[in-house]
């Protein structure tokens, strides 16, 4: 079984498209865990009328808003997961119908997965809210058009799904293309590592980190571009004040490791 860690703060909207489109999945073999930052009562009256008829078990999780803190909440629900294969994703993505079953074509074990994503601009952001119901097949007859307007940022990859080989899997490790947003591996590997590094708080890297240390406990890392990529809604930048430390903390540790 496949475990859907989804974090999320205080944007109800978005996260209602993003459990629309995992309720439509092709692969219902799979539970969805939210890893809730402190978002207020309105995400949570969302979560509860969503629970209600969707097709998969989804289980709550909420802490106290104390600043971005989303390596606590995430290490919660992979202890909570019942899944022994993780995938990550954020409540401001929006995933294909065949997302989790793309991730579990992928996996493969001493492997860990990064995807890709596809932006949206702020425009085509706010009109896909405005749905009453995502609603994959009608955004898909205008991706051309939304490409052409600068909607979306890439349009062949939501087009043409390309398979597993030995040409996605990554030599050394680089920071290129790691997405919190979408990621999976192991269960037993990210326990093995004791999950994400709770001393790094504020926006940044994180998710590098979580990869680094998964590669250099000897997994492998495999692209998911072409394969599953989630579409992001626009949204203002976060508070970067800890990014820049955050980075020097990742860096220092690559360093000690090439020593």
């Amino acid at each position: 079984m496949i475990s859907v860690l989804l974090a999320t703060y205080n944007w109800p909207q978005a996260l209602k498209l993003c459990l629309e489109s995992l309720s439509t999945q092709t692969d219902l073999d799979f539970e969805i865990i939210i890893a809730d930052d402190g978002s207020t009562q309105d995400t949570k009256d969302l979560i509860e009328a969503t629970q209600k008829n969707f097709p998969v078990k989804i289980t709550h999780l909420w802490q106290e808003d104390q600043g971005f803190r989303k390596t606590l909440i995430l290490n919660q629900a992979i202890e909570t997961s019942v899944g022994e294969y993780l995938i990550f994703l954020d409540g401001d993505c929006i995933v294909q119908p065949d997302f989790i079953a793309q991730h579990r074509a992928l996996s493969q074990a001493n492997h860990l997965i990064t995807g890709s994503r596809v932006l949206l601009n702020d425009k085509l952001s706010k009109h896909l809210l405005s749905w009453p119901r995502w609603d994959f097949k009608k955004f898909s007859k205008s991706l051309l058009s939304y490409r052409l307007s600068g909607g979306i940022n890439k349009y062949w990859p939501l087009t043409i799904k390309l398979g597993d080989g030995a040409w996605r899997n990554y030599k050394k490790f680089v920071w290129r293309r790691i997405k919190g947003c979408n990621m999976a591996c192991w269960k037993t590997d990210a326990l093995a590592i004791s999950g994400f590094d709770e001393t790094m708080t504020g926006w940044g890297h994180e998710d590098a980190d979580f990869v680094f240390r998964l590669q250099n406990r000897g997994l492998i890392r495999k692209s998911g571009s072409w394969a599953t990529e989630v579409l992001h809604l626009y949204h203002r930048i976060n508070d970067q004040s800890n990014a820049a430390e955050n980075a020097r903390r990742v860096r220092g540790k690559i360093l000690a490791k090439a020593q």
